[in-house]
């Protein structure tokens, strides 16, 4: 069933709700339209909440006036899971930022979903006690995005990803109820787990407006290398050697040959060859662990034909290592008139497959593709950029291809992004008819208005 558009009683029953927390067009901020997938849909009114109940109050009315509400973090999504793809309001959680608690005794942080990432792993270290997950936009995404997106990083090789992490939520469903799910203990068998069905459903099912985080002991020390190899084959298949090994860094990214050039500036070594690729590898953990792994791992490099290890033993050598990995995703937007980023997922030792098959596509559809990201656990980001202003078809065309030469190598097309607006059209080619169905289902029994965050994933 459409959506009502708002009309101007329900715009005077929102200000009563929000009052100056509500802006309505044409005077909203226009960051409300758009996230970094570089889509954009304008919602008709932007509510920035303050609390669970007043959240609660807002989608009983969109349940009796059928308007549309669409929760937002902090909008550095990257497939438009907080788009207003069917008007209505946009909800934004950045107001609800408390740090509430962090229990050293318990090891357990309970923070509102407005918190920037980075704050919860800044409060929990303060504690001695450490908050694994890192996404790439540690610094600005919230943590109540994260877990709707199930967010990951170059830590979940070892840590695992956002929804290891999460004990309970309290969650306002569609229907304007608030309900609490998880328990503050690290186990519970009671019933089906709604908690893990909420984390990473993308704002579908619930609004989340409270978490209970597991937090684990800070690691005492931490080394880096980062190791240069004549082609991404050959790194690659470091990669599965390292992990045979039975040692499981903290981190293991890849970095291809175009990467490399875009930041040649920025390293400390000279480029040779056609296809020079780049690990930067880091472990954690007690000081004679630390370095007792990094060198078993650097071993490993050294038999799979290493040319260069450049060692980063102090915080300032390991920060300047991973500002070379951040500036890539910085220097490739800026080279793009049309940009796409997949993350899609292969099993190890497929990622040489994937990135072998990436010259065909360029120049099938004349793009350029970059390809970088977590290599410890498959989850390759292809950057598909175009200079040309004008290559928009040409990209569309490529999307489905690449997804498909995934799918082929048993890969799946989101590792951490999600499906959100702009991977919709492809869901069909992963997802057989009967588990959408099922899905479809689950999205009714919680929403059967159909208010939430319609038109996404399915």
């Amino acid at each position: 069933m459409p959506h009502t558009p708002l009309s101007p009683e329900t715009i005077a029953e929102l200000q009563d709700l929000f009052g100056p927390d509500l802006q309505t067009q044409p005077d909203f901020d226009t960051c409300f339209t758009h996230d970094e997938s570089g889509l954009s849909r304008t919602p008709e009114a932007v509510a920035e909440a303050t609390s669970a109940e007043q959240i609660s109050a807002l989608l009983r009315l969109a349940n009796e006036r059928n308007f549309a509400v669409t929760p937002r973090g902090a909008g550095t999504g990257l497939a438009g899971g907080a788009l207003a793809e069917c008007g209505g309001v946009v909800l934004s959680m950045t107001k609800m930022d408390r740090i509430i608690d962090i229990d050293a005794d318990n090891l357990v942080a309970v923070v509102e979903p407005g918190v920037i990432t980075a704050r919860v792993r800044e409060a929990a270290k303060d504690k001695g006690l450490f908050f694994p997950p890192d996404p790439a936009g540690l610094d600005r995404s919230t943590i109540g995005g994260n877990a709707a997106t199930n967010a990951g990083g170059p830590a979940c090789v070892k840590y695992g990803v956002t929804k290891d992490y999460v004990l309970g939520l309290r969650v306002v469903l569609p229907s304007g109820e608030i309900v609490d799910t998880g328990a503050s203990t690290r186990k519970r068998v009671v019933g089906y787990d709604l908690m893990r069905l909420l984390v990473g459903s993308e704002g579908t099912l619930g609004v989340i407006t409270e978490l209970r985080l597991k937090l684990i002991p800070h690691p005492r020390a931490v080394t880096a290398s980062a190791v240069l190899f004549s082609d991404p084959r050959r790194a690659v298949q470091t990669v599965g050697a390292v992990m045979a090994k039975g040692v499981t860094p903290s981190a293991l990214e890849l970095m291809d040959h175009k990467c490399l050039r875009l930041v040649h500036d920025l390293l400390p070594f000279p480029l040779h060859g056609d296809t020079p690729s780049l690990l930067l590898i880091e472990t954690d953990g007690d000081k004679e662990q630390v370095e007792r792994d990094m060198e078993r791992i650097l071993d490993v490099c050294r038999e799979h034909g290493a040319l260069k290890i450049i060692p980063a033993s102090t915080e300032a050598q390991r920060a300047k290592l991973w500002d070379i990995r951040r500036q890539i995703s910085l220097r490739i937007h800026d080279a793009a008139a049309i940009y796409a980023s997949e993350d899609v997922v292969v099993p190890i030792a497929r990622i040489p497959d994937l990135i072998d098959a990436l010259p065909g596509l360029e120049a099938a559809f004349d793009l350029t593709i970059f390809a970088f990201g977590h290599a410890g656990d498959g989850n390759i980001h292809l950057n598909i950029i175009s200079r040309d202003n004008n290559a928009q078809d040409r990209m569309q065309a490529c999307l489905p291809r690449v997804i498909k030469i995934v799918l082929d190598l048993d890969g799946a097309m989101s590792g951490e992004h999600g499906i959100g607006v702009a991977k919709k059209p492809f869901i069909e080619m992963e997802l057989p008819p009967t588990i959408l169905a099922l899905q479809r289902q689950i999205k009714t029994a919680f929403d059967p208005n159909g208010v939430l965050n319609p038109g996404k994933i399915f």
